[in-house]
């Protein structure tokens, strides 16, 4: 019943922010995100996908390699370019990871390793802009540094509730890693996976830069969506905004990547004294270029697709089907007996 609802769930949540934002802020708004395109920030966009994306299946490359599976960084690339265009062509956002995990896991006989690695691999990122995003938060200023000075007592109470949270978490695995429980066979399995795979010292290195690059890229195509948009704010004051937006994609309620992104983007340019709907229209801008840059991904999944009809037609004509060989029946030579009876 969960899994049946809560996709529905993540659908609805999402088209209820988008309207909302169309009630609020009108049309205008999404439109003039598309008014605002043009072909040079549209190349700067997809280049900065190619980037981003290579990269990405880097750090895909690592974290797989890392579990023990087979994976070529061509082969990755391939794959994160249709799972991020199915990502933005489909609703929920996170089927073309999910395509990948187990198109890679059938490869390689492995599937629910090769999930576990696209796990992973996506929390290796998010860790990094989690990270990034804090610190510049509580440091530069933006909305959220002001609500916490407003607000003292709400932060403390939020930043306790999270220390013990983490507390918790960590002394449920400790206890679950001496079970003997199914569960705890999991824990032990995911623990070792995650030092294997994100904390080895050939890994973390390597998938730290890959992320820090990718996040970097991120911000660069917001920095151009902003600028495309008519917006004249510096850098410090864009980079704790759009650092809210990148931390609202992460958030499971979207169509497509749609939704939470707009929506806290028009509230952070509002909160910051910019306009809200210039947030918006950049949050639209940016929903665009992210949809350029995974174009690709459509070009391997039409290959792909007609690839096997290709091969099947290729051997087709190479040994064409042959009608079915006539039947010869064998004469059976005839026993002593009836020889005898006949004379013969």
């Amino acid at each position: 019943m969960t899994r049946t609802i809560w996709p529905w769930l993540r659908l609805l949540g999402g088209a209820g922010i988008l309207a909302v934002l169309l009630w609020r802020l009108g049309t205008g708004a999404f439109l003039d995100g598309l008014r605002v395109l043009d072909v040079p920030a549209l190349a700067v966009a997809f280049a900065i996908g190619v980037v981003t994306t290579v990269f990405s299946a880097w750090r895909w490359c690592l974290v797989a390699r890392g579990l023990g599976l087979r994976l070529t960084l061509r082969g990755a690339v391939a794959d994160y370019y249709k799972a991020l265009f199915l990502n933005a062509a489909l609703p929920g956002g996170v089927l073309g990871d999910v395509d990948r995990a187990v198109k890679h896991g059938r490869d390689e006989g492995q599937v629910g390793r090769s999930v576990r690695a696209v796990v992973l691999e996506r929390t290796a990122g998010q860790i990094v802009l989690i990270g990034v995003g804090v610190t510049v938060l509580v440091t530069v200023p933006s909305p959220v540094l002001t609500l916490m000075e407003k607000h003292g007592a709400v932060a403390a109470v939020v930043t306790a509730s999270v220390a013990a949270a983490g507390v918790l978490v960590l002394i449920a695995c400790r206890s679950l890693r001496q079970g003997g429980s199914r569960l705890a066979s999991g824990v032990r399995t995911g623990i070792t996976e995650i030092r294997t795979g994100l904390l080895s010292r050939r890994n973390w290195p390597g998938i730290t830069l890959a992320s820090t690059i990718v996040l970097a890229g991120h911000l660069a195509t917001f920095v151009v969506a902003a600028r495309a948009a008519g917006s004249s704010a510096p850098l410090l004051r864009l980079t704790p905004l759009m650092l809210l937006a990148l931390l609202a994609m992460s958030l499971p309620i979207n169509i497509g990547g749609w939704g939470p992104r707009e929506a806290v983007t028009a509230w952070a340019f509002g909160a910051a004294g910019l306009s809200a709907t210039q947030g918006l229209t950049i949050a639209v801008v940016y929903g665009v270029f992210a949809f350029v840059a995974a174009l690709p991904g459509a070009f391997v999944v039409v290959v792909r697709a007609v690839r096997p009809l290709a091969v099947d037609h290729s051997v087709r004509v190479a040994a064409p089907v042959s009608p079915a060989p006539a039947l010869y029946v064998t004469p059976q030579p005839q026993p002593q007996r009836e020889l005898a009876r006949t004379g013969a």
